[in-house]
């Protein structure tokens, strides 16, 4: 991003936003994340080169001293602790400072795809998750997608997936955004695990919109069967209301 005398990095990151501003591609994301207010209008592909460059100079200083101000500026902190290499002990105080500013799915989905140290750390980032699946000090809708979408990213393999459905089972919240990324995740669980996936499935304590979009999304898949799609299809709830809904 280069340097100017006494400009702040907040200065140099704001300047650098604006110059990639796109005013179309502002509006259209700005339709994807209503309830996003400031959205200046920069595509991931420039943030992610953004977050490149800070997270390989001083990630911890750019982060102790970075504003909230726009969606970009707290998208930018989000890919900036993906990238950054550390201590895990370091990057997940960082995180757990930076999780009540998720309050949108995309900078929820994109921290969590970009937060690979997590295949890496496999137990230090498990067990930061189960801690804040648990806690009550933090909003849950974007806490638990947080919590759920990570799981999914990070850990369906076999050493976890055990656990990772039954945390699963066990999150609750009435958010639209965790209830979609909920059924999402248990969809892409089907297609890696169906076994395990589909017996969750018949002893689970999903409510029915979350249950049902997740078939919905079973449905929708190119990875399952069309026989497992028929049997899946077959185990909506309320079908009639379900239907009304997906129109």
């Amino acid at each position: 991003m280069g340097s100017n005398q006494g400009y702040s990095v907040n200065d140099l990151v704001r300047d650098e936003l604006y110059k990639n501003m796109d005013a179309e591609y502002g509006r259209f994301s700005a339709s994807l994340n209503p309830n996003c207010g400031n959205i200046i209008g920069v595509r991931i592909p420039i943030l992610r080169k953004m977050a490149k460059e800070i997270a390989s100079v001083n990630w911890k200083e750019y982060l102790d001293n970075a504003v909230d101000d726009t969606f970009e500026e707290i998208m930018l902190q989000a890919l900036v602790l993906g990238y950054a290499k550390g201590r895990i002990e370091d990057i997940l105080f960082y995180t757990e400072e930076f999780i009540p500013k998720i309050d949108n799915w995309s900078v929820c989905d994109t921290f969590c795809s970009t937060f690979k140290i997590a295949r890496k750390y496999q137990k230090e980032v498990w067990d930061f998750l189960i801690k804040f699946m648990q806690t009550s000090k933090i909003p849950g809708e974007f806490r638990l997608r947080f919590v759920t979408i990570m799981m999914m990213d990070h850990f369906l393999n076999d050493e976890y997936i055990d656990k990772v459905l039954y945390a699963y089972n066990t999150m609750k919240d009435d958010g639209y955004y965790f209830k979609m990324g909920m059924a999402w995740a248990l969809a892409t669980a089907y297609v890696k695990y169906p076994d395990k996936t589909m017996e969750l499935l018949k002893n689970n304590t999903f409510d029915d919109f979350t249950f049902n979009k997740a078939i919905s999304k079973m449905q929708e898949s190119f990875r399952i069967s069309d026989k497992d799609k028929k049997m899946l299809k077959a185990m909506r709830r309320n079908k009639e209301d379900s239907a009304k809904q997906d129109k």
